[in-house]
């Protein structure tokens, strides 16, 4: 990936990656050692084998897709609100979420995560009684 690739164009290529689930394109986005955090700190994962294995069982979700609300882009930092359709274990619901990207020399170096409660659809919310 070239090093003059704006961050939003990176930020945007891995969503559009994490869409169509290809993870390995998806992968391709962050720096090798790359780190995901949740917002305020705590470390979800470090390094690609890491974050593969945190996010390979989300790609097979049959209702996976993230919508995004709003970007903001200050500098290298991209901060994406999104909402995104998942299927949890109580069945296929929605939830939002705020993501915030560090992306240096074409790759993200980090993102953090802000994880809005889930909520269920209708459907799901009988069927989990």
């Amino acid at each position: 990936m070239p090093l003059h690739t704006s961050p939003e164009v990176v930020v945007q290529r891995q969503l559009d990656a994490y869409n169509a689930r290809d993870l390995t394109a998806w992968l391709a986005t962050y720096a090798p050692d790359a780190q995901q955090f949740e917002l305020g700190g705590k470390l979800l994962a470090q390094g690609h084998a890491d974050i593969q294995a945190r996010t390979a069982a989300r790609f097979s979700e049959p209702d996976l897709h993230a919508h995004l609300l709003r970007r903001e882009v200050f500098g290298n930092v991209v901060v994406d609100h999104e909402d995104v359709s998942r299927t949890f274990p109580e069945g296929p619901g929605r939830m939002e979420l705020v993501c915030v990207y560090v992306v240096e020399g074409g790759l993200i170096r980090s993102a953090s995560f802000a994880f809005g409660p889930p909520c269920l659809t209708p459907s799901s919310l009988q069927s989990a009684r």
